[in-house]
């Protein structure tokens, strides 16, 4: 999971104070994020200022480039096809048939989280769709046994999005953080120059809000 962000160093700043996480170079201009040590994103320096300001959640793959057909064939697209990151592993940008973002990693050196489900660190990911049942035939013929097989942590859910939701608001997956206590949580984004998108709800996998850092990428915050 990665944020582009158009100032890495106010980045390390909100997130080091809200989730507590420490930073050291990575590859380029990007960094790592740690909590105790263990990796848990990366923050990287958008390569144009039109790129939008976000946070990117990637599935693991051992074959980028296989899957990226796959995505193609079924209704999707490549972003940015499959390209190496010096020796940490192969990268890609995907998007569904209704245009949510995603990225692809097949690992070299580095392999992913170090931590997760722990707060501070990456819980879940939620799609926001408008064809909840595309997205079950998409995602489920890409991704079946990781989603659904015996043995699978369930780390990714779908919602669909209603008229409760803004018009303009597009198909997107929001990655989500968990926090020991979301009030706090909530308390420091605000105080640290960010601000509440979606005030608490609860779905069926905790306690929720939507909140943007300093800079307008979004994200949620987990209560379990």
């Amino acid at each position: 999971m990665d944020a582009q962000l158009a100032d890495v160093e106010a980045g390390k700043r909100f997130y080091g104070e809200l989730f507590g996480w420490t930073f050291e170079g990575a590859y380029g201009s990007s960094v790592w994020a740690r909590l105790a040590g263990e990796p848990v994103a990366s923050l990287a320096p958008k390569l144009d200022g039109r790129m939008p300001t976000v946070w990117t959640v990637s599935f693991a793959t051992p074959d980028a480039q296989g899957l990226g057909r796959r995505i193609v064939a079924a209704g999707g697209q490549l972003v940015m096809a499959p390209f190496p990151v010096g020796d940490l592993g192969v990268a890609a940008l995907a998007a569904d048939p209704e245009g949510a973002v995603f990225g692809l990693w097949q690992a070299g050196g580095h392999h992913g989280f170090g931590r997760r489900h722990r707060p501070g660190s990456f819980v879940w990911a939620q799609l926001y769709t408008r064809d909840t049942a595309g997205a079950n035939v998409f995602y489920g013929g890409l991704f079946h046994d990781a989603l659904f097989g015996e043995g699978a942590r369930p780390d990714f859910g779908r919602s669909e999005v209603t008229e409760v939701f803004p018009a303009e608001m597009p198909p997107h997956v929001l990655a989500h953080f968990r926090v020991a206590d979301l009030d706090d949580a909530l308390g420091a984004v605000q105080r640290l120059g960010g601000r509440v998108q979606a005030p608490p709800f609860e779905p069926s996998y905790g306690r929720v809000a939507v909140v943007t850092d300093n800079q307008g990428a979004s994200f949620a915050l987990l209560q379990r």
